[in-house]
């Protein structure tokens, strides 16, 4: 499958890449319950691998489950046609060449149209992903929405949203990012209106990656979309309110959110590693189903995973990896750990003055809300390798000069360790060696390295 023959079908995408590389897909055929769906995967963790899975008998759903697909940077390097060391600057190229969606009249989202009092919600396919969870949980859904004709500046939106079946017909979901879809609530709530959406479940990997893209009010997800396909997205528009959703989806709900209805959702395993009640506790009321016949699940694994924390975080290093290299060259690489979650980044910088380290970081803390630590590393560190990083600190740094702290400041809503307003204080270390600086790293002759490697092999 090469880019010039990318298909918008995330059936043809399955196909064609457990065709090309079947090493990199594990199929399970044995009856499984909805929790073991996700305890698979935290077990391939453990053990150091990342395969996409497709479980074929998942209790009460009567489809498949494909999930993980996101476990893996090199999986999704793939997507983008490169290689692991290059895919900030391949998903950045890409998503810069966005173009807008072509509204086509039929799809195979449209084989089955459910409306009134044909809806029942407790059909979906839905699966419950950790004991702590309040029950299943929409985690792959992406809502989308368009731009009220009388607000300028303003674009249609696309932003994940974890949801409960809370009746026949209603979701129970949370806009705790408080970002654009939020703000399109709230513009809806002063004119006394409510807003329309629709929520898309099971959409191609690279429609779900350019909906985890954060762009400015003015810019759609739609067309980053286009960007990273190379063509523009294939949308129908749904018969109630004309929202642009994928002609190829597994599932799509129509409705609205009523921004004075609210309904409890939560605890749900966040990124964090925490189960979250955090919510904003509002209510999608679904109208119109629209869905394939034989419609599978595409899941997102939650909690603080690979999956969920790669589908986030690709966007988001990349943008800042842009940004500081744009503006200070020194940047040799970015990387945001698994460890860490969404609050921790570390920075390698070549040759540098005086200062610069700390320039770079606050760069960082400033542009990211999410961050809270970042620590700036030499050139010849791994920052992918925790160990090595860690190895930069307990080298170099000297706290009382190498560290400083900034409170007061705007942060996730989702940190567990937050003030109840949502403000944290964020922190940067510079374990960079310093101009003044002594001491010659350990090194090891290639050849040596070579030798000890052909030894070991095979046994």
């Amino acid at each position: 499958m090469t880019r010039t023959e990318l298909s918008q079908d995330l059936r043809v995408f399955l196909r064609a890449y457990a065709a090309e590389h079947p090493e990199d897909v594990l199929v399970v055929e044995e009856k499984l319950d909805g929790e073991d769906v996700a305890a698979l995967a935290l077990e391939l963790a453990a053990r150091g691998r990342d395969e996409m899975l497709v479980c074929r008998d998942v209790a009460g759903l009567g489809t498949p489950v494909v999930t993980n697909v996101f476990a893996s940077r090199t999986r999704v390097a793939r997507l983008l046609g490169t290689e692991p060391a290059g895919l900030h600057a391949a998903y950045q190229a890409a998503s810069a060449r966005r173009c807008a969606p072509r509204v086509v009249a039929d799809g195979p989202v449209l084989e089955v149209v459910e409306s009134g009092g044909d809806v029942d919600l407790a059909a979906l396919p839905l699966i419950q992903h950790f004991a702590s969870d309040r029950g299943p949980y929409i985690t792959s859904g992406i809502i989308a929405a368009e731009a009220p004709a009388d607000a300028p500046g303003r674009a249609g939106n696309l932003s994940y949203h974890r949801s409960m079946v809370h009746g026949r017909n209603e979701l129970a979901t949370s806009l705790h990012s408080r970002g654009h879809l939020w703000q399109l609530l709230r513009l809806a709530e002063e004119r006394g209106e409510r807003l329309p959406v629709a929520l898309v479940l099971g959409g191609h990997p690279l429609f779900m990656l350019a909906a985890s893209a954060r762009l400015g009010a003015d810019v759609d997800e739609r067309d980053v979309a286009g960007g990273l396909f190379g063509a523009p997205l294939e949308v129908v528009r749904t018969p109630a309110y004309g929202i642009r959703v994928p002609a190829s989806a597994e599932i799509v709900l129509e409705g609205f959110i009523d921004p004075a209805r609210h309904a409890e959702e939560g605890p749900f395993g966040e990124f964090s590693g925490y189960s979250s009640d955090r919510s904003t506790n509002d209510v999608l009321t679904v109208e119109t189903v629209l869905r394939r016949r034989d419609a599978l699940l595409l899941d997102v694994v939650g909690g603080n995973t690979d999956e969920h924390l790669n589908l986030a975080r690709i966007p988001r290093e990349s943008e800042m990896a842009q940004k500081l290299k744009e503006r200070f060259p020194e940047v040799t690489a970015l990387y945001y750990p698994t460890s860490g979650t969404h609050f921790h980044a570390y920075v390698a910088i070549g040759a540098s003055r005086p200062g610069q380290a700390r320039q770079i970081m606050l760069g960082l803390l400033g542009w990211d809300p999410y961050l809270k630590t970042v620590v700036a590393v030499d050139a010849d560190v791994d920052v992918t390798d925790d160990s090595q990083v860690l190895w930069a600190m307990a080298a170099h740094l000297q706290p009382h000069r190498d560290v400083f702290v900034v409170d007061g400041l705007p942060g996730s809503p989702l940190d567990p360790s937050s003030t109840a307003n949502g403000t944290t204080s964020r922190m940067a270390l510079d374990a960079t060696r310093g101009a003044d600086f002594h001491g010659v790293r350990i090194r090891v002759a290639p050849e040596r390295a070579a030798a000890a490697r052909e030894l070991l092999d095979g046994r």
